[in-house]
């Protein structure tokens, strides 16, 4: 523990026990003890704070990733829309005049459908007795 081996801890024992004699020492021994616990459980703390730390800095890196892709893509969405403006204004231009109509932009036409009956196995058979 330390770095200390057994005769150093045994030699501190000793000393403790000349200065504060047997009626202090085990208080002693008990505030020691709950030093030591708080020591613990405020590094463990700081250490857990740190690695929250450490954790939201990554997370804010990953954001601020996000936060580029994303107006990156609303910059490609922008430049489609105005694709989609110079498209409109395209088809609202009038057509020159050397333009032949040949129908191509004309709506199509309906076309007339017709529905035939079709003759029964029976009367087949029967019209090749007869």
């Amino acid at each position: 523990m330390f770095g200390m081996g057994f005769t150093e801890i045994l030699i501190i024992a000793v000393i403790a026990i000349l200065f504060l004699g047997p009626d202090k020492l085990p208080s002693a021994m008990i505030d020691i003890a709950k030093f030591l616990k708080n020591a613990k459980n405020t590094i463990g703390s700081v250490k857990e704070s740190i690695e929250e730390e450490i954790n939201v800095k990554d997370m804010k890196e990953e954001a601020l990733a996000y936060k580029q892709e994303l107006l990156s893509a609303g910059e490609q969405v922008k430049s489609a829309t105005d694709v989609k403006k110079m498209a409109a204004e395209l088809t609202s231009l009038e057509l020159d005049e050397d333009y032949e109509d040949d129908g191509f932009f004309d709506e199509p036409k309906p076309e007339e459908v017709t529905i035939k009956k079709k003759k029964k196995k029976k009367e087949k058979d029967e019209s090749k007795d007869v």
